[in-house]
Parts: C-alpha cells; structure tokens; sequence
C-alpha cells in the first residue's frame, strides 16, 4: 500500500466515525385508541386477500404448473 492510499483510508474510517447516526424512534405506549370489531375485520381481511389467497391459488394449481406444454 502506498502512503497516499493509507492516508485517504484513513480520512475516510475518520469521517465514518464523526457522522450523526439515526436511531429508530421506538415507542411502547399503550394505544391512545381502541380498536373496533371493523378495524380488526378490515385488518384481517385485508391479509387474508393479500397473502394467502394467491399462495393457496397457485398451490390448488400447482400441477397445471408441473406439466409442460
């Protein structure tokens, strides 16, 4: 390595460590409101659309998947 090489590594791991470092706002406060019966529905519902109806589709159709045409 030559000496220029060691000096701008150097500068660099220098101006890592003088960097501000964001930390994660993690809060663990009770819930300011309740949920309701419909927000739990609409929670679970939408889940339910998104993830496993089209995982349990394409396993229902996995062996038109397996054939080849």
């Amino acid at each position: 390595m030559s000496l220029s090489t060691a000096q701008l590594l150097r500068a660099l791991t220098g101006l890592t460590q003088r960097l501000p470092v964001q930390r994660a706002q993690i809060h663990s406060k009770p819930l300011r409101e309740e949920l309701g019966t419909m927000d739990v529905a609409v929670g679970l519902t939408s889940c339910f659309l998104c993830f496993l109806l089209p995982s349990g589709w394409v396993l229902s159709h996995l062996e038109s998947y397996k054939k080849r045409e």
